[in-house]
């Protein structure tokens, strides 16, 4: 049963994305041209830089982390100020909208990409924005043997539609996204099932039905996916024995009760600090040869939540981190369940890039065409938090459309057989006359 957790956990969940972070349409190549084929799932090609580029380029995946993290918190101060979700949990992955976004943005030109990259902070340079991405997915994917994290990308194109394979490429090449062609006019739900349970499978059965019924329609020209799954193990594990039912108070001032975790013991070592207003704690995750992986909780002191969050930000919590020292702290940390559904059209239009989801979106670059635009951005996101670890996951599809109408067969309506006719009073909904023709020629 999913608990009812005040917005400072949510805070932690989306700060932990970041922390892993850091630490018209297609003559495409394809593999499967139909959703009824014996295997229409692409495969996720190795993510490694391409010949002739440095394996080691910090600066790349720096710039690309950083960009991440700013549209983390923007989007955490959006969608914590929007009255919608007032005094409800919020939970989304930052780097799984990033990635989504950013191989649309590969093919946004003029005002739409100038208002992509705003939003999403991407580094101008495409060679910098590019290998960024490549090398932290080749990061993610180093197979570290104490946790799992892994990420996929895939482009679901109408198989009418030709897309720019310059596009394509470099979409494969530098976000490991393979292209596979699917009949969205003619087999729109066989295509939506292709794709949730690849989602589905790339996120160990979490992320289930990403894309909801009646979102692919004859319109639908491409969709981009990203899924991001993490399971992990504390370096400090709860002991189930001492977790007890507690009191805890929600951000309405109501006490509910929740199994809460507690770590009291000689060994309870942590990065810490705290300042006039708040406690900062870092919780290490097992790691061998992978990054090393945290969730970072920030706890006010008192019950003014908003305080924080409106000062939350890139130097806060590098300022959180810089004093912070390992030592003795009495840990009691609820056990906790979420699960978010959002449409993020809305919301990322009001953090100032509205052209792309309008007719006068420009993503010519996906197709040579200006008759494409964003639909709809749908993210999921799902974490369990208890005495062994933490297993989350989410997904994001970027929804992509034409802006022509589809031409319907004209229907012929040939009254040359006897018919029934009807009178009525569309007021009231009376049949004032009725009768039937079946020889106009007598009168």
């Amino acid at each position: 049963m999913e608990e009812k957790i005040p917005g400072i956990w949510i805070l932690v969940v989306a700060v932990l994305f970041c922390v892993i972070v850091v630490a018209g349409c297609t003559v495409i190549p394809v593999t499967n041209t139909t959703p009824d084929a014996r295997d229409t799932t692409p495969v996720t090609p190795e993510v490694t830089p391409p010949a002739g580029t440095a394996q080691d380029t910090p600066a790349y995946e720096k710039s690309v982390a950083d960009a991440n993290n700013r549209f983390a918190y923007d989007l955490y101060s959006k969608l914590g100020s929007d009255p919608e979700h007032s005094g409800s949990n919020l939970f989304f992955s930052p780097f799984s909208i990033s990635s989504a976004m950013a191989i649309a943005f590969e093919g946004a030109r003029g005002e739409t990409a100038d208002e992509i990259q705003a939003v999403f902070h991407f580094p101008a340079d495409a060679l910098t924005r590019r290998e960024g991405f490549l090398h932290i997915n080749a990061g993610i994917h180093r197979n570290d043997p104490e946790y799992t994290l892994r990420t996929a990308n895939a482009l679901w194109a109408e198989k009418t539609c030709p897309f720019m394979p310059g596009y394509i490429s470099t979409a494969e090449q530098y976000y490991g996204a393979n292209t596979t062609n699917l009949d969205f006019i003619g087999q729109p739900e066989p295509s939506r099932t292709v794709i949730n349970n690849w989602v589905e499978e790339k996120t160990a059965g979490k992320i289930k039905d990403l894309l909801p019924t009646g979102i692919i329609r004859p319109l639908t020209r491409l969709i981009i996916t990203n899924a991001l799954y993490f399971k992990g193990d504390w370096v400090k594990q709860f002991d189930p024995d001492k977790t007890a039912d507690a009191a805890f108070r929600t951000a309405s001032g109501e006490n509910v009760v929740v199994p809460m975790m507690q770590r009291t013991d000689m060994e309870a070592l942590y990065n810490y600090t705290e300042t006039d207003h708040l406690q900062f704690l870092e919780m290490p995750y097992a790691h061998g040869v992978g990054n090393e992986l945290s969730m970072l909780v920030i706890l006010p002191k008192g019950d003014n939540l908003m305080e924080v969050e409106n000062s939350l930000d890139i130097q806060m919590l590098s300022d959180l981190e810089n004093v912070s020292h390992y030592q003795r702290v009495d840990v009691y940390f609820p056990k906790f369940r979420l699960e978010t559904t959002s449409r993020l059209s809305r919301v990322l239009a009001s953090m100032g890039m509205p052209a792309a989801f309008t007719m006068s979106a420009d993503l010519s670059g996906m197709d040579g065409t200006q008759f494409l635009y964003i639909d709809e951005v749908v993210h999921k996101a799902y974490i369990d938090v208890n005495e062994e670890g933490t297993e989350a996951a989410a997904a994001t599809a970027v929804v992509v459309s034409g802006k022509g109408v589809v031409k319907e067969p004209v229907p012929k309506f040939r009254a040359d057989h006897p018919f029934i006719f009807i009178i009525r009073d569309n007021e009231t909904g009376a049949i004032l006359f009725m009768g039937r023709v079946a020889d106009p020629s007598v009168s």
